[in-house]
């Protein structure tokens, strides 16, 4: 197996892992007001975020950037709860199929922005993959692709789910989008109460050791 298809592999199975599901819930986030249907704007909107962790995970595996992992790990979650909240003021229309009325544009360039702090995360992990391998061209190339086949993976299976539950079963949309906003909600806020907990653990002085 040639290095490209390796990092290849290692970017799919890091975004699809459930172990670490961050990742997962955020781009659950930004396609749970869509289904199949919709498959275009959800194009449009997965590109935007795309760009964004293109560039950061770029800048940062090459050290043109760097931010304290301790905050990217809190700022992750972050994201997910503000994208899962923006999904509640969303306005059913009439008819799925006859749909004009276009969500929120504020949706895109958030997807961007917020594409840049999850990029950051990327390059954390290869950065630890590479350790001090030379070349990283190949590796940075194969892994951002993997990122990618493995996003497409996770919206696929996200549409579907939509589409069948909402376009076939006939559930409410506006029920779907409110069900699934909540638990990503919730899982991000663990999140981020786990990290929190965490830091204070680990920064506490041990028990019986002396404080300066």
């Amino acid at each position: 197996m040639s290095e490209f298809q390796a990092y290849l592999q290692l970017g799919f199975s890091h975004i699809t892992d459930s172990n670490g599901y961050d990742h997962i819930l955020f781009i659950m986030a930004l396609c749970t007001i869509y289904t199949l249907i919709n498959w275009k704007k959800v194009i449009v909107l997965v590109t935007a975020f795309t760009v964004g962790h293109s560039i950061t995970l770029a800048l940062a595996t090459m050290g043109y950037v760097a931010v304290k992992p301790d905050w990217i790990e809190l700022l992750i979650p972050v994201t997910i709860v503000i994208t899962a909240c923006l999904n509640f003021f969303y306005k059913e229309p009439k008819s799925t199929f006859s749909q004009k009325k276009q969500p929120s544009s504020l949706r895109y360039p958030i997807a961007l922005f917020f594409g840049l702090v999850h990029g950051l995360g990327f390059s954390n992990y290869l950065k630890a993959l590479l350790g001090k391998e030379a070349e990283i061209f190949y590796p940075l190339l194969g892994f951002n692709i993997g990122l990618e086949l493995g996003q497409l993976v996770i919206v696929l299976i996200t549409l579907s789910v939509a589409f069948v539950l909402i376009e076939l079963l006939r559930i409410q949309r506006t029920s779907w989008i409110n069900i699934l906003s909540g638990i990503i909600v919730g899982m991000a806020l663990s999140l981020i109460l786990n990290n929190a907990l965490f830091e204070t653990l680990t920064s506490s002085p041990a028990v019986g050791s002396p404080v300066n």
